[in-house]
């Protein structure tokens, strides 16, 4: 029988891979004040149809803008930590799934000890067991 267990992914922190992670942030950066400009743009010409309510119109909007803002700010932040971070630092990357077999007689304390997957520029480096 198999299972799936939730793998932690650490990533070392060495100068490529603070460019690598700037970049992913500054185009996510981009990308949020690219929506914000095209939602000001679609609220302005929503303005001028008939039979929308101009308040209802202009509160949606400025929700969603004031979302994508956030997040801007939210990145911003982003950047500032990893300027503060030392090479050689580990930060948890992301998650994902790991297929675990699972038998007659395995011990399950030992099956469900937490794992990591440590990357370093892109290769594992090594895996460790908590």
């Amino acid at each position: 029988m198999q299972i799936i267990k939730r793998v932690v992914i650490k990533q070392v922190i060495t100068e490529k891979s603070k460019k690598v992670l700037r970049k992913k942030f500054e185009q996510e950066k981009e990308q949020l004040s690219i929506e914000c400009q095209q939602l000001q743009f679609e609220q302005r010409k929503l303005k001028h149809q008939l039979g929308t309510s101009k308040q209802e119109v202009k509160n949606r909007f400025q929700q969603e803008i004031k979302s994508r803002k956030d997040k801007i700010l939210m990145i911003d932040f982003k950047i500032e930590q990893l300027d503060m971070l030392e090479e050689g630092s580990e930060i948890i990357e992301n998650e994902v799934n790991a297929l675990v077999h699972v038998q007659v007689g395995d011990r399950w304390d030992e099956l469900n000890k937490k794992q990591s997957i440590i990357v370093k520029d892109n290769v594992v480096i090594r895996i460790d067991e908590e």
